[in-house]
């Protein structure tokens, strides 16, 4: 229950009341299985291109072999290139994709748990089409969401303060990348991977792959 009233009011800024944000649409799920375990997302339906275009490159098995190749313990885990699924050890991932971007979604927030989309520097923040990370994050003080609501001219409600505060996150990602869902279980699995040993380019010296699958 806490995961579903954390997601109707992280799912955009305009959401300040649960009513707002509830709808009576329905929640599309994922599991990610790595051999540390699964982590479950939930998809968001504030942001259609990129809940869609997952469900979509899931379904196709786009996902399925491919590594989780950049891992920073206290920030993130990412993972969804494509070349990434042969890749000799050493080699530099990151760039790939399936050939096309999505337009940015953005408002939702960088909550520890949250699911975003990668991108490359663009002035409209669009995103990489396959690539995506799931926030482990840091600790967050008053401090740092005044200073990230002043210099981004943004305002948090008092639930998504709330939860910055309780369970950390990275707030400073907060209206530079579209978030598109949220762990819903497996949050340990994904501080796991977060803290394996990794090379100087951040990927994990022994690969983690993942095998991705709706559940409804």
């Amino acid at each position: 229950m806490f995961h579903h009233f954390r997601s109707f009011l992280l799912a955009g800024f305009a959401c300040i009341t649960l009513l707002a944000c509830q709808g009576k649409e329905k929640e599309y799920q994922a599991v990610i299985s790595t051999e540390y375990g699964d982590i479950t997302i939930l998809l968001y339906n504030t942001t259609p291109k990129h809940r869609d275009n997952f469900i979509k490159l899931v379904k196709e098995g786009f996902y399925n072999d491919l590594l989780f190749h950049r891992v920073i313990e206290s920030f993130m885990i990412q993972g969804g290139d494509p070349s990434s699924k042969n890749a000799a050890a050493g080699t530099m991932l990151g760039s790939g994709g399936p050939g096309y971007e999505i337009d940015a979604e953005i408002g939702s927030p960088h909550i520890r748990g949250a699911l975003a989309a990668a991108r490359t520097p663009n002035p409209e923040k669009r995103s990489s089409g396959s690539q995506f990370y799931i926030v482990t994050g840091r600790q967050v003080t008053p401090e740092d969401l005044l200073a990230t609501e002043l210099s981004k001219k943004i305002k948090y409600n008092e639930v998504q303060k709330k939860l910055y505060l309780e369970q950390g996150g990275f707030p400073s990602l907060d209206m530079e990348y579209t978030v598109f869902g949220e762990v819903v279980s497996g949050m340990e699995v994904a501080d796991k991977i977060s803290k394996l040993e990794k090379d100087n380019r951040d990927r994990p010296v022994k690969d983690v792959r993942m095998q991705i699958k709706m559940i409804n």
